[in-house]
């Protein structure tokens, strides 16, 4: 059950706004998706209020989409709106772990995670500029509401060759990192999810661990309930070709689950592909009391306690 329109501050007016409002101070996800197609801009409905506030545990505020620009209290007062209360903000370069400091220091519902993503590091180590970006995140990083290192990890889809050894170095320097400072790792892990959990075993993994956006199978999910790790899901676990996921989500330890959007990426079904933001939370949460066969208040209630376990009080 939904509305039948977004919240207010996703709605453009007209089009000569939708035009004026269409250029983000930050990145811009692309118009169109993966295979080429031109993707539907219009934010999604808004769904109906979860019964207890829940976290978005990884968010990039600073990504545009869609036919408006929405600024951070705009977003996070329509997420609070249909019970998701609070939310990370994560850094995955310089510009954007910068806007996170200036963001948590703007608004106390965020907590932050500062880092360089795996497809980044190559970037930054081919203009010679890695030593200098590492210096300035372990800076950020000393910021009190900045919780978690992340997203760092690896990436195997859109980076090959030399660059994969860039980021094994750049996964072990952030490990590290999340250690020396005690703060959260969070991991981003496509199509690497072996060489993931070897590389955190030959470091030895910080005492809190998340696995963002978890894309893993049960045997990851095995893996992750022995060592403690945090399960993350997203807008994935709702896809009709999903069910690999809702098996991995239906094993995972209770008090190991989190939820996320990674907005404005990864919209949930019904509407995938379109823009998404945190006030889009409940959709997943939903299809994952589902899966659990779980009352959905008593499962809001688990994620909000699972997400303070992982990354401490948003007070």
């Amino acid at each position: 059950m939904c509305s039948a329109h977004p919240p207010a501050a996703y709605r453009p007016t007209d089009a000569a706004e939708a035009e004026e409002t269409a250029t983000p101070t930050g990145g811009r996800r692309a118009a169109t998706d993966e295979s080429g197609r031109s993707r539907r801009l219009e934010y999604p409905p808004a769904p109906e209020p979860l019964p207890v506030p829940v976290a978005d545990n990884h968010t990039h505020l600073n990504f545009r989409d869609g036919l408006v620009e929405v600024g951070v209290k705009e977003a996070l007062d329509a997420a609070a709106g249909v019970g998701v209360d609070r939310a990370v903000q994560v850094g995955c370069d310089l510009p954007s772990s910068r806007f996170t400091v200036q963001a948590l220091d703007a608004d106390s519902r965020l907590l932050g995670a500062v880092a360089l993503h795996p497809n980044d590091a190559p970037r930054y180590a081919a203009r010679g500029e890695l030593e200098a970006a590492y210096a300035e995140i372990e800076q950020l990083a000393a910021h009190p509401r900045v919780r978690a290192i992340g997203e760092t990890g690896l990436d195997y889809f859109r980076s090959k060759g030399d660059a994969l050894a860039i980021q094994h170095d750049s996964f072990r320097w952030h490990i590290d990192l999340a250690k020396r400072l005690g703060k959260t790792l969070q991991i981003h892990d496509r199509d690497a999810h072996e060489d993931v959990v070897r590389l955190l075993s030959e470091e030895g993994a910080p005492e809190t661990v998340v696995f963002h956006c978890f894309s893993g199978d049960e045997d990851l999910a095995r893996t992750c309930n022995e060592h403690g790790w945090f399960m993350s899901f997203a807008g994935t676990m709702t896809f009709k070709n999903a069910d690999s996921l809702r098996r991995a989500l239906a094993i995972a330890e209770p008090d190991r689950i989190l939820v996320e959007t990674d907005s404005p990426y990864l919209t949930p079904h019904p509407y995938r592909g379109r823009p998404n933001a945190s006030y889009m939370v409940p959709y997943t949460v939903r299809s994952m009391a589902e899966v659990l066969g779980a009352d959905l208040a008593e499962l809001c209630s688990r994620l909000s306690a699972n997400t303070e376990q992982a990354y401490g009080s948003w007070d």
